[in-house]
């Protein structure tokens, strides 16, 4: 009898084991790839995960616009999910971000799959031993929530998906540096307490038909820069391009035209701080986007994103050494010049050959409007030639300085630099000092609503060396830190995804003070009397601007401007620079 038990045992632990390998079957599966997890079976699922395996943790951390909690699911085979633990072990750390925009869910049922089969499966565990990976299952919660099935225009399922706005009607891609949204507050939240080696985002293409399921979309090396920059370049890339090729899924750079046929070559797309592999650059994490193609088949799209995940990961376990000395020296390499680049313009000298895997396409008579439109014939495959220019030199230089200070009145940049764990002192007592000014000379300004702002862009500063007074409480920044390279990127107005350009500094732009001309009049010629060269600059100027000479209130204005009356506040950045000796 005692036997019998003992078998009977044995048995019902097989069934066990076998059920619960077996009952971890996705929406995507189940639907034999044609539907993707809500937002809530996909919460269930890692809870579920969660709860059978140990080597699987799920929390919250933080909320979003939406009102529901944002989730990171981790794996690590040694069952430690304290970061700071994870980051003395040494093991690398992979981050995967997921439904940023979920109607471009391909990520979200891929990573369920990805981390139920590498928990799962001991012969897999060989290449995570050193690696732990965390998942982000659904980013943008309030735009997975908003489920539909006609949204995404150009794509080929799944039957149902999410919206690309969040809550807010945000696009949550756009929102890195400028972070509007509670989503991207948690987010870096995440980032900073991960502390990733490689980040990798998954997102489905809009553009140009061609064979490939997949593309590549890596942060610019030129912008990652110095070794590291290097090394996504000439080892990371080639490496995932050949194995994918090998397992039969051939990838290709992102496919960055629009309105035109690829084959007379295309551009590297230039990921700046407020895309989220631009944002990880800023930190020297290697960044990618997966972009499968939209046109192709979902269960084919989420199966190619399965294998990049997949492939990634086994670079991870075979450079991660490399990885993490090299970014342990990258902040070194920065900070040892004396000049950052903070914009780029491409480098139309030099381009990579590509064997591009496309269709032909031409422009045919429209059957809807008058015009002619663009067809692609699937019918004419080719593979030939195509230049790909993936190199960048820097447009603008700024020169590294020792730190800034900011008036401790601006609390909304405050804020973003704690959200990114920025370290800085608040002067004890008030304070004078030589500092450089930067004063906004020119810059352009969107005339449509973008994200919530109306971003300036082509921005240019005139400097000057001043001794000003500082008030005690006011901060200074040193730029010897973690994130010096998100320092300059933001506080130096002329960067492409500065404070500045997304309007945080709009109200210095705006005069608070001026004068009326019939009390100014005498002010201003009691003034050029003291100043005679002020009065030569202001007939050189009549003598040079017709519409200038015949305008007496422009005239006044110039000669206000130089007075002690204009306020020194007007155009000036509130953020000072403070020089190396």
């Amino acid at each position: 009898m005692k036997k019998i038990a003992f078998f009977f045992l044995l048995g019902m632990i097989a069934c066990n084991s076998a059920t619960n390998k077996t009952s971890f079957v996705t929406v995507f599966e189940k639907s034999k790839g044609t539907e993707t997890a809500t937002y809530q079976e996909a919460i269930a699922y890692y809870k579920k995960l969660a709860d059978s395996y140990a080597e699987i943790e799920m929390r919250e951390m933080g909320t979003t616009d939406s009102g529901f909690p944002l989730h990171l699911v981790v794996l690590n085979l040694d069952k430690e999910f304290d970061f700071k633990s994870i980051q003395q072990s040494k093991k690398n750390v992979l981050l995967i971000n997921n439904a940023i925009h979920p109607g471009e869910s391909d990520g979200v049922d891929a990573s369920m799959l990805l981390l139920r089969d590498l928990v799962q499966n001991k012969e897999k565990h060989a290449a995570i031993k050193n690696t732990v990976i965390a998942v982000i299952p659904v980013y943008n919660i309030g735009g997975a929530l908003n489920r539909n099935s006609s949204s995404r225009t150009n794509q080929n399922g799944p039957k149902e998906y999410g919206f690309r706005g969040n809550a807010q009607n945000y696009d949550l891609n756009r929102d890195f540096i400028k972070n509007d949204t509670k989503n991207a507050a948690s987010f870096a939240e995440i980032f900073h307490t991960v502390q990733p080696d490689v980040f990798i985002e998954n997102h489905v293409s809009n553009g140009a038909d061609y064979q490939y399921n997949i593309t590549h979309l890596f942060t610019q090396h030129n912008k990652l820069g110095n070794a590291l920059g290097e090394f996504l370049h000439t080892e990371m890339t080639p490496f995932i391009e050949n194995a994918m090729r090998e397992k039969n899924t051939a990838i290709t750079p992102y496919v960055n035209v629009y309105g035109r046929t690829p084959d007379t070559g295309f551009t590297q797309f230039m990921d700046h701080p407020r895309y989220s592999s631009g944002y990880t650059t800023l930190f020297n994490t290697l960044g990618m986007m997966i972009e499968t193609h939209m046109l192709k088949p979902y269960k084919t799209r989420v199966t190619a994103t399965y294998t990049l995940l997949e492939t990634s990961i086994e670079f991870i376990a075979k450079e991660g050494d490399r990885i993490q000395q090299l970014r342990t020296h990258a902040l070194e390499e920065v900070l040892s010049k004396k000049s950052y680049p903070i914009a780029y313009t491409v480098d139309k000298t030099q381009h990579r050959t590509l064997q591009f895997e496309g269709y032909e396409g031409n422009y045919i008579p429209s059957e809807v409007t008058n015009g002619k439109r663009l067809f692609y014939d699937r019918s004419k495959p080719f593979t030939k030639p195509v230049p790909y220019f993936n190199q960048f030199k820097p447009s603008k230089e700024i020169t590294i300085p020792a730190g800034y200070i900011i008036p401790q009145g601006w609390w909304k940049v405050l804020e973003r630099l704690n959200s990114n764990r920025i370290e800085y002192t608040t002067f004890k007592k008030d304070t004078t000092l030589v500092v450089e000014v930067s004063r906004i000379a020119d810059f352009k300004t969107r005339t449509a609503p973008y994200e919530g702002h109306y971003l300036h862009y082509n921005t240019t500063v005139e400097k000057s060396t001043e001794t000003l007074s500082f008030r005690k409480g006011d901060y200074y920044i040193p730029i010897a830190q973690k994130g010096a390279r998100y320092l300059m990127e933001t506080l130096e107005p002329e960067a492409p995804d500065s404070f500045f350009n997304w309007n945080f500094f709009d109200t210095v732009l705006q005069q608070k003070e001026g004068f009326s001309p019939y009390v100014f009049e005498d002010l201003a010629a009691a003034f050029l009397k003291k100043n005679p060269d002020i009065k030569e600059q202001l007939e050189v100027k009549k003598a040079q601007e017709p519409a200038f000479a015949k305008n007496s209130y422009a005239q006044l204005d110039f000669i206000f401007k130089q007075t002690p009356h204009y306020e020194k506040a007007h155009t000036m950045i509130p953020v000072f620079r403070v020089l190396k000796q």
